[in-house]
């Protein structure tokens, strides 16, 4: 019963469209870079009825610990605990290739559920915002010992807010900040008089990619991913949630794939792909997630 409450507070996102570009079959060796809680990897090992050749990452522990109850009883599946860069890396370091590719960035359902993980602006929290919990860095560090200038390109380069330096000087000037409320109602002085979208939310946001160093992780890995881990004719989905990310994905994709005849790779999709009216109404998080795909070719 616990496990299905768990499954149910994240629902994976674009899954139907991830399982066309991925096209998994019988036997298929399959990398899943985000393990989450499960969702996106019980389809795909469905299909390819293989867990012995699957390896399911994640930097969370809250999620380690629920893809473990969750795959109990598949037998050789293997659970890795790190960030997606650092597995990458090891995996190269053993030579091991896959035919499928999966990576879901941002942030779950659970972790902006739980008010203790400091990620929602919607519910009061610690500032914490770390995916992975072992690390020192948090987002209390950050809006409490960086300095105005120092938050600004944060908030202008993660978060492409056009306030940056205004709401950076109100943070620095309203010091010290524990909680998420208590940044939130800082940022929304330098927007009064705001319509529907908080206006915090780039700001958290942007605390959030600097916290986990996203962006450059992303950066770093996805040469590894196409070039090294992805067997010839595998294939690989990235989805990813704010345009940063998709700008990363899209020149990865677009330089490994250009027009000349000895290309490494084959774009599966030529625009990105994103979730239909129905699936945003049951899941809202499909709002903003954006699908790209490649094959590579053999």
């Amino acid at each position: 019963m616990h496990q299905q409450n768990q499954n149910n507070l994240h629902i994976p996102v674009l899954l139907s469209q991830t399982l066309h570009f991925l096209s998994p079959r019988a036997g298929e060796s399959y990398l899943d870079l985000t393990g989450g809680y499960g969702g996106h990897a019980s389809a795909v090992l469905e299909q390819t009825k293989s867990p012995e050749r699957a390896v399911l990452v994640d930097r969370d522990s809250n999620a380690i610990a629920e893809l473990k109850k969750r795959f109990m009883k598949e037998q050789g599946i293997e659970i890795r605990h790190a960030d997606f860069y650092s597995a990458s890396q090891q995996l190269r370091t053993e030579g091991r290739t896959f035919d499928l590719i999966l990576a879901d960035l941002g942030v779950s359902s659970p972790h902006l559920n739980q008010a203790s993980r400091g990620f929602s602006l919607k519910s009061d929290g610690p500032l914490d915002m770390r995916m992975d919990q072992t690390q020192s860095l948090t987002a209390e560090i950050m809006v409490n010992t960086y300095s105005a200038e120092e938050l600004a390109n944060i908030l202008k380069r993660y978060g492409e807010e056009p306030k940056a330096k205004l709401i950076a000087s109100l943070i620095v000037e309203h010091r010290p900040l524990t909680t998420t409320y208590q940044l939130a109602e800082i940022v929304a002085k330098a927007w009064p008089g705001y319509s529907k979208v908080h206006p915090a939310t780039r700001t958290f946001q942007a605390l959030r990619i600097a916290v986990n160093d996203e962006l450059e992780l992303l950066r770093k890995s996805l040469s590894v991913w196409t070039d090294d881990l992805l067997a010839p004719g595998g294939r690989i989905v990235i989805i990813s949630f704010h345009s940063l990310e998709d700008r990363l994905v899209k020149q990865a994709f677009t330089e490994k794939a250009g027009d000349r005849y000895d290309a490494p790779l084959r774009l599966l999709t030529k625009k990105p792909v994103v979730g239909d009216d129905t699936e945003i109404v049951f899941n809202p998080r499909a709002r903003s997630a954006k699908l790209r795909a490649a094959v590579k070719q053999k």
